[in-house]
């Protein structure tokens, strides 16, 4: 008999297994998918070559915030600088990055929701993996496809939560929890207002239970373990800054002048609390909840209405998809979630239900702190692109204290959990589609058009960028010498990453972020330099002007010093003057539009 039920129990270990490893890879290969898929229809140039411009120039060699401004945390710059150096430049790499970190964020999303409703509710992993479909399309690579910042900080918080809880779950084994203290210092080191928030809200909650451990007498090694991982991280990544670029450059580029350039007011920052619904859809989840969470087993009627009042929030912008065909207000309908779940967790639980214990129980105010600390750069809107995993973790805790898990019913709670995610699921589903979130872009008009350059296997644009950026790579590889030095305006191309040219100008993306010199000061750098060329890029595929100056006012000053060689589709090719050269006159861009001065 007892041999009977061990091989039961053998089967249903390895059933259990096996259900769990085909969920964890379907997750992967979905979210992955989506990625891949949203890079063969949009390319934002704009922002691709805010990271791989810069990178390119790291790959050859210099050194950020030494050798050139540089406004940004470094870790995703060097992950793609050596992604180049180890592969050379063909784009489709990034691609397939991109589409690897996306589908391993969605798993460690997935894995950190069953661990915390682990107990707490019926069927908890079926119920983890309905609840992490929606990151399948809203995963951290899914609405802006190209590597950057914020998705790549979202991934390191995602496992940083994960180590947490695994090492939770083992009663804190000492080399374990060092390494987590390790890793919940790098997102600092992938975008400042990232991981300043978390690091602050750890920062809290540690001190918190210091003082919790000490008033009760209970250990608190794991704490001072994970201090000191955090610690000894922070160290390693200044020392290393220290003896590449210098402490006081970082902290001139990444902190003084990133901060003056980005971030909003406080009064900004509120607005996110300042729609009509927020209170109606926070009093409908609070109410819905209550009905859910009575100690007693409660008629149908009351389940029927308490899962109607939890799941109104996140049917509403499916509703408003049949009401609306603006892409923008639906949206909005869609963000409006986000700010709901902030307030309705928060009172849940350090004012209501207060069942959290551990690390679950800091896990609110860390994610929402961080939440906010993303939102530094954009506000909400512009910010949550990359973070929506956090969402689905905080949707689950706030689940997590609506039910009891002791109660013979879980057909409420199953309900909820797979309304609420085909519910996110659908409405993401159209917001990814719309590529609402960019656009700031030229993105739908013209047909899409693939790369025949080898560098840039895997691009698609719509409209003529490519074609017309091509036809400037064959005039530049066949007339303009490679030791020559070019100023590119406004930088709206992967022209570094595609020539393997070096940089003879500090800036590659003449915009607010990027750009520290007004037109004066980069008319007297460029003359002061060995640049003999300026191209110009007429038509760009950024629809609003980012620019300190706009590029036309940048040339205006820099113009007595240039004529026009060549006129190309889209693009102004301008050479040098020298003592010997003509003198510039009115009519010079029009006579000299077809010279054949190419300086071979």
């Amino acid at each position: 008999m007892e041999a009977a039920q061990e091989v039961s129990s053998s089967r249903r270990t390895f059933v259990v297994a096996l259900l769990q490893g085909l969920a964890g890879i379907g997750l992967f290969s979905s979210t992955a998918a989506v990625v891949w898929w949203q890079n063969s229809r949009v390319t934002v140039l704009y922002d691709l070559c805010g990271v791989l411009e810069p990178a390119t120039r790291i790959a050859q060699g210099d050194v950020p915030y030494r050798d050139f401004p540089f406004p940004y945390a470094p870790l995703t710059f060097l992950t793609q600088a050596e992604l180049i150096r180890l592969t050379g430049a063909v784009y489709w790499h990034h691609i397939a990055y991109a589409s690897v970190v996306a589908g391993l964020a969605a798993v460690l999303g997935w894995r950190i929701i069953n661990d915390l409703l682990a107990g707490w509710m019926h069927r908890a992993r079926l119920t983890a993996f309905v609840l992490s479909l929606p990151i399948t399309v809203l995963g951290i690579y899914c609405i802006f496809p190209h590597p950057f910042y914020d998705p790549d900080a979202c991934f390191v918080i995602l496992l940083a939560v994960w180590l947490l809880l695994y090492c939770e779950k083992r009663e804190w084994p000492v080399v374990r929890t060092f390494v987590t203290g390790v890793v919940l210092a790098v997102p600092l080191f992938i975008k400042q207002n990232i991981g300043l928030a978390l690091l602050a809200s750890i920062g809290v909650w540690l001190a918190i239970a210091f003082v919790a451990g000490w008033r009760r007498k209970v250990a608190v090694g794991q704490y001072v373990a994970l201090c000191f991982g955090i610690v000894s991280g922070l160290a390693v990544a200044l020392t290393i800054i220290h003896f590449t670029c210098g402490l006081d450059n970082y902290e001139l580029w990444t902190f003084t002048f990133a901060t003056a350039r980005r971030t909003p007011s406080i009064l900004d920052m509120l607005t996110i609390y300042a729609d009509w619904s927020l209170p109606i859809f926070a009093a409908s989840l609070l109410i819905g909840g209550s009905f859910l969470l009575g100690e007693q087993e409660i008629g149908w009627p009351r389940k029927a209405i308490g899962t109607a009042l939890v799941v109104a929030p996140f049917l509403w912008p499916v509703v408003y998809l049949l009401i609306d065909g603006d892409a923008s207000e639906r949206a909005e309908r869609l963000m409006n979630v986000w700010p709901v779940v902030f307030v309705v967790l928060l009172i849940l639980a350090y004012g209501l239900v207060r069942s959290l214990t551990g690390v679950a129980a800091a896990l609110p105010f860390i994610l929402i702190a961080t939440s906010h600390g993303v939102f530094l750069s954009q506000q909400l809107w512009g910010s949550t692109y990359g973070i929506w995993p956090l969402l689905m973790i905080m949707i689950a805790l706030m689940l997590r204290l609506m039910c009891n898990a002791e109660k013979e019913s879980e057909v409420p709670h199953i309900v909820t959990v797979c309304v609420m995610s085909a519910c996110l699921l659908v409405a993401g589903s159209f917001y990814v589609y719309s590529n609402e979130r960019l656009d700031y872009v030229d993105k739908d008009d013209g047909e899409i058009a693939h790369s025949k350059l080898p560098q840039l296997a895997g691009l698609s644009i719509r409209g003529d960028y490519l074609p017309d950026f091509e036809e400037l790579v064959e005039y530049t590889d066949q007339n303009i010498p490679r030791e020559d030095g070019i100023l590119y305006l406004p930088g709206e191309d992967l022209f570094y990453y595609t020539t393997g040219r070096r940089p003879h100008f500090p800036v590659l993306l003449f915009d607010v972020t990027n750009n520290p010199y007004n037109a004066d000061e980069i008319r007297q750098r460029v003359l002061a330099s060995n640049i003999e060329w300026i191209i110009v890029k007429e038509d760009t595929q950024l629809e609003t002007d980012n620019t300190i100056d706009s590029k036309g006012a940048i040339f205006e000053q820099l113009k007595p010093a240039f004529r026009q060689v060549e006129s190309l589709n889209n693009y102004d090719i301008y050479k040098r003057r020298h003592f010997a050269d003509p003198p510039a006159d009115d009519d010079d861009d029009n006579n000299d539009a077809g010279d054949d001065d190419t300086g071979n």
